[in-house]
């Protein structure tokens, strides 16, 4: 689920907005009246979504986005000549007076885009420092030295090692560096 911090001047208008997107199915993981307070629920969470109007008790919008942690979007609400200002920043924007759907729909879509990029990191190929490349290399060379194997047949084993003793790679190359060298 992504986490919705809803930002507004006013406490009541927060709530209304936050039970709206409750009743559609989002998590509202906070309901704040100024910057301050959003950033300080941000600071706890990995990533989400800050809904937020033109300007709160202590800050205008852009200065809330500049102080929020990168991996949030935000979705500003205010009026279209307040939105004309905003124009070109990476900024979510919808206009008041609002529509539940548009509303419903925008936070759904920002959310969406959140579950993909989090799907795409976890996905992504894992980077390992020249220490670990190292590491593997040296394991792969005592094992080819000793058992008259290829690099690749090598490598296949290190990985069968790996999944058969529930460790990562690396830390089964270290296991046979470690059984090998003695």
């Amino acid at each position: 689920m992504t986490n919705l911090i809803v930002a507004l001047p006013k406490q009541e208008d927060a709530k209304g907005i936050k039970n709206v997107l409750v009743r559609a199915g989002f998590r509202v993981t906070g309901v704040c009246t100024t910057g301050a307070q959003v950033i300080g629920q941000a600071d706890g969470l990995h990533d989400g979504i800050v809904i937020c109007s033109y300007k709160l008790a202590d800050m205008v919008y852009s200065q809330l986005r500049e102080c929020l942690p990168e991996r949030f979007e935000m979705l500003l609400m205010a009026s279209d000549r307040l939105l004309k200002e905003c124009s070109g920043e990476d900024i979510v924007c919808l206009s008041m007076p609002l529509k539940v759907n548009d509303l419903i729909s925008t936070v759904g879509m920002m959310a969406e885009g959140i579950v993909r990029r989090r799907r795409k990191a976890r996905l992504a190929p894992k980077v390992r420092s020249a220490e670990e490349e190292a590491l593997l290399k040296e394991a792969k060379e005592i094992l080819m030295a000793r058992n008259h194997l290829t690099e690749g047949e090598a490598h296949k084993y290190l990985q069968k090692c790996s999944m058969d003793s529930g460790t990562n790679l690396v830390e089964t190359a270290a296991m046979i560096l470690s059984m090998l060298k003695t």
